[in-house]
């Protein structure tokens, strides 16, 4: 992004305060730019880099005034090895096949979001989207992405994801699958087999967005080790002290 090169650089905003959806009685604020013209997948790299995760044509990143418990992590993928626990997770979900696609959506893919989200964030913010939002969720973007479709052995859709490619890794935007397989951990296998897919793509890191340590909904991304944090100094090793 340097001027002297004919670059211009990317606006910043931020959101008027809104109360967090993480933390009782918080007050969140976020920063945010639009990735636009033909540098957007350039400064998505650099953004993802620096802690910001995308949503459609925007990248945003916490910026709250009295807290900063939101703390963005990544998976060490040359490192990585699954536990006992995780592959018996793996192996649980042997017969389901998987295609990575354009980001095209079908009705079958907003079935399967309603189904979760009715299910699983009855009252959570997207709990209202539409058909047309989950159209603008997937298919409005400016960088490299794609949609994988898991499916059973029946060709039945039981999980979606939607994942950025970059330079140094797959960052994961969101995922859905079907609650009624909560037996087969499809949201944390999910991951697993997008952490398989950066090792043979020879991609450092597994993009896992932002954590937040007494929130348990997100605790589950502690068991995808080693987990790198980004504080003050950069990426550093995380230490779960608890």
């Amino acid at each position: 992004m340097n001027q002297s090169r004919g670059h211009k650089l990317p606006s910043f905003f931020i959101t008027d305060p809104m109360p967090c959806p993480y933390i009782e009685g918080m007050m969140e604020r976020k920063l945010f730019t639009h990735l636009a013209g033909d540098r957007a997948e350039e400064i998505n790299n650099n953004l993802t880099h620096a802690g910001f995760r995308r949503s459609q044509t925007i990248a945003y990143r916490p910026a709250c005034d009295k807290c900063s418990a939101c703390r963005s992590v990544r998976v060490a993928v040359a490192d990585f090895a699954p536990t006992r626990n995780l592959r018996k997770i793996i192996n649980r979900n042997r017969a389901l096949s998987s295609e990575i696609l354009s980001p095209d959506t079908s009705r079958e893919q907003y079935d399967l979001l309603r189904k979760y989200l009715d299910t699983r964030h009855e009252n959570g913010g997207m709990s209202q989207m539409t058909v047309l939002d989950y159209i603008a969720m997937v298919e409005e973007t400016s960088v490299k992405t794609n949609l994988v479709e898991y499916r059973d052995s029946d060709k039945r859709l039981v999980a979606c994801l939607l994942v950025d490619e970059m330079r140094d890794g797959l960052s994961l935007v969101y995922s859905f699958f079907d609650p009624d397989m909560e037996a087969n951990s499809l949201g944390t296998y999910i991951i697993l087999d997008q952490i398989a897919r950066a090792q043979a793509m020879k991609l450092p890191h597994v993009y896992l967005g932002y954590l937040i340590e007494d929130c348990g909904k997100m605790s589950y991304k502690k068991r995808f080790k080693p987990l790198q944090i980004l504080d003050e100094e950069g990426w550093q090793p995380y230490i779960d002290e608890k």
